[in-house]
């Protein structure tokens, strides 16, 4: 599969935008419009800088302030792990560990300039103006009927349901014994 500018092992489907468009409140209904129709989902976040996940003063906060290079988290329903790393994670890296984990299909919020499978979400009270031109995206979300790109499928910030529908239709196979297709 080659939807993140290199051979990943699922698809990988990019959200982007402006700063405050929407994206993360998009992308939520997006994972469980997906989920919904029965996909499992992996996402990332995109941070141009570090990042922490953990609140100050818990435990494995305080192992990786003590120095620790993987701090881990873990209990019988959950499981994270807080690396440092020289370098940061490709796109196809990322898709190798979701798919590892089973997920079926990566979303990551951000990678406007690594993502070939774009969805970009744009906000009439943020924006008059896109990131991304019409043969780099393959969906446009947005309140803004004039945005409207010339055969771009344009979907309503409120439409995750119907963006699922296109990414089911474009990246992802049906499951074993799913006849809802025949």
């Amino acid at each position: 599969m080659t939807t993140s500018g290199s051979e990943t092992p699922i698809p990988v489907v990019s959200i982007v935008g402006k700063s405050d468009s929407g994206k993360t409140t998009f992308l939520e209904k997006l994972v469980r419009a997906l989920t919904a129709r029965g996909w499992r989902v992996g996402t990332v976040k995109h941070h141009v800088h570090g990042f922490d996940i953990d609140l100050p003063g818990k435990d494995s906060w305080r192992h990786a302030r003590a120095g620790a290079f993987i701090t881990m988290i873990s209990s019988p329903v959950q499981f994270a792990s807080i690396q440092l790393v020289e370098r940061e994670r490709t796109l196809a890296e990322l898709a190798a560990l979701a798919a590892e984990a089973g997920a079926d299909v990566l979303v990551t919020e951000g990678y406007k300039s690594t993502a070939t499978a774009r969805i970009e979400v744009s906000r009439r009270g943020r924006s008059e103006e896109l990131i991304s031109t019409a043969d780099e995206l393959i969906a446009l979300a947005t309140d803004n009927p004039e945005l409207a790109l010339g055969g771009v499928p344009t979907f309503g910030l409120e439409d995750a349901e119907g963006v699922g529908a296109l990414i089911e239709q474009r990246f992802l196979q049906p499951k074993a014994g799913d006849t809802s297709g025949d």
